[in-house]
């Protein structure tokens, strides 16, 4: 029989896709990406700058034996698909599979499914098509953009600043947060004060007086206005409104993130995550099958199949007035509309009938995404909306109302959406024009500067900006956290001291590409790029002859920060110590270098685990290797060589008298002969 090698990227994806083929299918996965930029050539970069960006690949450490089986099994297969993920980055997975694995035109295909369920992965063999070379070409582009301007940044900023790393959208989304805080910063706040008449049933606030908008800017013009005022109102008029609330679309990655981080109090990271183990496949009572469609897109569409399946459920479940219409959202000019927007690959799957088999942050995540598409297929709420104008002595006072008269799809996202009843009391109908207020208050208030960003504001005003991709937003929040650029306060993003001088310090040198249009525009390119209408090594040289002589100016114009001073003297030379960034992070030397090359070193804290059962003299510690593994060894090396990759016991043999270990396992061993026991 034909044998037929699928490659994935996902160990745990290739395991639910075997289920689905036939014996002549064998399912591998390259466990992601397998080769990336070296770091040979200029800069370090990667690619050949003079000779239109030719990139050089290197194998990424530790998938050289991925590779080594993954040919084997070429060898040994008549036919190979190249199942990889259905975006650029997976693309460009497969177009490097191709390459790696020696394949030709007439031995692969590529295919491409947007949810792992059965009947969608053997749907995508009847749409097998070969790499799209424009596709990894826009992939590529990123790749050696982001390469470039990371290397060549952060070399920059590690010598001018205490910074560590500079990126293309990174620095922008740090500058958003930056001068967000400057505009906190310079907010002056203004005094303010409300009017507001409480009867019985409701609340009416002071909004204008003869038909005309009214501020109350301090306490004596609010006294004043309170000296006019009775506690007796006409009722000038009451309207009633019909209208219609509708359903949010479906989620896209961006939406998703926000969502999750608002509803939920997921980070962008962990969001993710969690949406990836439901995209791969959950093991059900029956079968393995991804939950969800895949949960890297921007399109808000959902297939022909699911809308047809879920206008039946909601008809059986709800009834046919709740059944809805499709929406579609204006289509924005970056939006890649290869696939779906985020959905069950089941509606019959509800979230109750698989709690079971979930986490509870899985089942959580599920039922938002389930809830959410379910709810974008039903039909708007409808609601009255009644606002009522009272008059006393010119000055107009305006109260509010809403009941829901259907709930429609909030039958379901109600949990998700504030949808409460303001109900007030029928004012049209009262036989008197006037009605009496119990009290009317006065409140003083102060403007309040914009927020600082959350993380679901920051996904929300990149996306808006069209900066960066959806699925690269986690990444970036996770590294201006992890850089110490920012930190969270109540949730907020605060720029650091750091945060801010590595921003301040990119704006004097390269504030034509560290901003929010150039980056905007680089993503509209990239576009360009993975539809055939530009060409990818133009698209490099021209941000190439921008942007190299712009950092040779920053390299000679900025100042370099001098380094911290510990307040000690070196003790050879009598300099300063300072503190030093090095390859492993912080260290302190003297001031002096290169002619004092003084580096202080911290005494070691030695975990003493028994006496060295050979030397009687030197005591066994705890070390690690080269390779950083840990393993017990005697402090009076290299005159003692006692070393164990178990931890002793300080016992010895009964046997042979030579030292007891303890294996990871929990058994008591001897080091050298075959006893063993329980611990």
């Amino acid at each position: 029989m034909a044998k037929k090698l699928v490659i994935v990227e996902s160990p745990s994806k290739s395991k639910t896709i075997e289920k689905y083929l036939g014996k002549e299918f064998k399912v591998l996965s390259s466990k992601g990406h397998i080769r990336d930029l070296s770091t040979k050539g200029k800069y370090g970069l990667g690619v050949d700058i003079e000779n239109h960006f030719k990139p050089n690949y290197t194998t990424i450490k530790g998938k050289k034996k991925v590779i080594d089986e993954l040919k084997k099994e070429v060898k040994n297969s008549d036919f190979v698909y190249l199942a990889t993920d259905p975006d650029r980055e997976g693309e460009a997975i497969s177009f490097h599979l191709y390459d790696c694995l020696g394949l030709n035109e007439e031995n692969y295909e590529r295919i491409v499914f947007h949810e792992i369920t059965k009947n969608a992965v053997l749907e995508s063999f009847q749409h097998a098509r070969k790499i799209d070379q424009n596709l990894v070409n826009s992939q590529e582009t990123r790749r050696i953009l982001d390469r470039i301007i990371g290397f060549r940044l952060s070399k920059l900023i590690q010598s001018k600043t205490a910074g560590t790393s500079a990126g293309r959208v990174q620095s922008v989304a740090l500058k958003l947060i930056v001068d967000r805080e400057r505009e906190i910063e310079a907010f002056q706040s203004e005094e303010y004060w409300t009017i507001t008449a409480l009867f019985k049933e409701f609340e009416a606030d002071l909004f204008a007086y003869q038909n005309k908008e009214i501020e109350v800017k301090s306490e004596s013009e609010a006294n004043e206005i309170l000296k006019q005022l009775t506690n007796s109102f006409m009722i000038e008029s009451v309207e009633k409104k019909k209208k219609s609330r509708k359903a949010k679309l479906p989620f896209i990655t961006s939406t998703l993130q926000q969502e999750a981080s608002t509803k939920l109090g997921f980070s962008a990271k962990k969001t993710m995550s969690v949406a990836q183990k439901l995209y791969e496949g959950i093991e059900l009572d029956t079968e393995t099958v991804g939950l969800i469609t895949y949960m890297r897109t921007d399109s808000t569409r959902l297939s022909d199949d699911f809308i047809k399946a879920t206008y039946a459920y909601i008809n059986d479940k709800y009834g046919k007035e709740y059944v809805g219409v499709v929406r579609k959202s204006k289509k924005k000019e970056n939006v890649q509309d290869a696939h779906e927007g985020i959905r069950p690959t089941s509606i019959n799957r509800d979230p109750l009938s698989i709690k079971p088999y979930l986490t509870d942050d899985e089942y959580k995540l599920y039922r938002l995404i389930y809830m959410r598409a379910l709810a974008s297929l039903m039909h708007d709420a409808k609601t009255e909306n009644t606002t009522v104008i009272l008059n006393n002595h010119d000055y107009q006072f305006k109260a509010t109302g809403q009941v829901i008269v259907f709930d429609g799809y909030l039958k379901v996202y109600g949990d998700y959406e504030q949808a409460d009843d303001k109900v007030l009391p029928p004012l049209d109908t009262y036989q008197s024009n006037v009605i009496v207020a119990n009290e009317i208050t006065k409140e003083q208030h102060f403007t309040k500067p914009p927020a600082r960003f959350t993380e679901a504001k920051l996904i929300k005003e990149l996306e808006e900006l069209g900066i960066g991709r959806p699925s690269t937003y986690a990444t970036i929040l996770d590294n201006i956290k992890t850089r110490g650029y920012v930190n969270l306060v109540e949730k907020k993003f605060q720029p650091t001291e750091i945060g801010i001088e590595v921003t301040d310090k990119l704006q004097e040198c390269f504030s034509h590409i560290i901003n929010v249009e150039y980056t905007a525009k680089m993503e509209a390119d990239l576009d360009k790029i993975a539809e055939g209408k530009k060409v990818w090594y133009k698209t490099l040289e021209h941000f190439y002859k921008e942007f190299e002589p712009a950092l040779k100016d920053a390299f000679d114009k900025l100042e370099k920060k001098a380094p911290e001073k510990t307040g000690e003297v070196c003790p050879n030379c009598g300099s300063d110590l300072v503190i030093r960034k090095g390859r492993y992070g912080q260290f302190v030397a003297c001031s002096n270098y290169p002619e004092c090359k003084y580096i202080k070193t911290e005494p070691k804290e030695e975990t003493i685990i028994c006496k060295c059962p050979n030397c009687d003299e030197g005591q066994i510690i705890e070390k690690k290797s080269r390779r950083g593994k840990l393993f017990y060894g005697c402090n009076r090396y290299p005159k003692c060589k006692t070393a164990f990759w178990d931890q002793p016991t300080g016992e010895k043999c009964p046997e042979c008298g030579k030292a007891l270990v303890v294996t990871k396992k929990g058994m008591i061993k001897c080091s050298e002969c075959d006893y063993a026991k329980e611990a």
